[in-house]
């Protein structure tokens, strides 16, 4: 149903207003009396063998949703009833900002992608502590947490530090997020002595604390084998917990999307089908060349039971969706897990 009336019907409208109404819809309905019992019925696989346990946390099933989607955490707990092992909210900036302006984001139908240079729109960390204090413990959290655009490149830890230190409590797991190509001196974040320097300063406050929540670093698409080296070393050198292997990509090869639909959308991260090898190639080499040394979470272009399962082959833990929901609906995420069920 959710194909071939719902999609078409979202899709006949701007891609961020939908987002924003189907919000509203899922939150509206969820409070009707039952109608989050009939989403756990019909979304949600019950199944010891899906737990996963990683870096101290069980996850009742490896399938998330990736972060973007539920950025100020007004929705994780409705989420949840479709069968979710583990949800990202965020990205979380210390401060609320709008972001870039609009349009930014922008559907590649024939491509089954999306494009967006959102740039860490988010209402930020208090409103973001003040959602997650709703939390009925119904799935594992991570937080997701960023820069905000105006900081100076000489603060930049100290951003990432306030959200870590304050969002500590709230969430299961911390994502850096480093490498998404919508904000501003995006060379410095990706350049491996600063990575070291953020990491070691996240882990210090980190291990300040009565409990300690795992960190994972989430790297771009695009990175070349030298540069994969370099996460790979910089995981062994700091002893982060994970990496999430992929964020969107800058780069527009092999899409059927016109070049003039290409230069009138401009520039902003693609994520979907488009880059699913570009992904599945980052998350092999990287447990191919690190002997497996560390959790690694694919995420880039599932939308389909095979997507996930190549991921997982490829040498992934745990897989998020995002583009994949938008166009393939909830059913994915049973589908993916039912598939585990059956090839492991």
């Amino acid at each position: 149903m959710y194909k071939s009336i719902i999609r078409p019907i979202f899709f006949l409208f701007d891609p961020e207003k939908i987002h924003h109404f189907t919000f509203s819809l899922v939150k509206g309905v969820s409070k009707i009396p039952f109608v989050s019992s009939i989403f756990r019925g019909l979304y949600q696989v019950n199944d010891k063998r899906l737990e996963r346990n990683l870096f101290g946390l069980t996850f009742k099933n490896p399938v998330g949703l990736a972060a973007g989607f539920d950025k100020n955490a007004v929705l994780y707990n409705e989420l949840a009833n479709f069968g979710f092992g583990f949800i990202e909210i965020g990205t979380v900036t210390p401060k609320g900002q709008v972001g870039n302006p609009k349009q930014r984001l922008f559907r590649l139908k024939d491509d089954k992608g999306i494009i967006n240079r959102m740039g860490f729109n988010n209402e930020g960390l208090s409103a973001a502590i003040a959602q997650l204090k709703k939390n009925k413990g119904k799935v594992i959290i991570g937080g997701n947490i960023g820069k905000n655009t105006a900081t100076k490149p000489e603060n930049y830890t100290e951003d990432y530090t306030v959200c870590f230190k304050e969002l500590h409590p709230y969430v299961d797991y911390f994502v850096l997020n480093v490498s998404c190509p919508n904000v501003s001196s995006h060379a410095k974040l990706e350049d491996a002595a600063y990575l070291k320097e953020l990491i070691t300063e996240v882990q210090k406050i980190n291990n300040s604390k009565e409990k300690q929540k795992p960190i994972l670093l989430k790297i771009a698409p695009d990175l070349n084998n030298n540069q994969l080296d370099e996460i790979i070393d910089l995981v062994a050198e700091t002893k982060i917990d994970g990496v999430i292997a992929s964020n969107t990509s800058v780069d527009r090869t092999g899409l059927k999307a016109s070049d003039e639909r290409l230069k009138e959308i401009g520039n902003g991260g693609l994520s979907g089908q488009p880059i699913k090898s570009k992904s599945t190639r980052v998350i092999k080499y990287l447990a191919d060349n690190s002997n497996k040394a560390f959790p690694i979470v694919g995420v880039g272009g599932i939308h389909s039971e095979k997507d996930a399962l190549e991921k997982i082959e490829a040498g992934a833990d745990l897989v998020q969706i995002y583009t994949g929901f938008i166009y393939e609906g909830p059913s994915l995420i049973k589908r993916i897990n039912k598939a585990i069920l059956k090839k492991y």
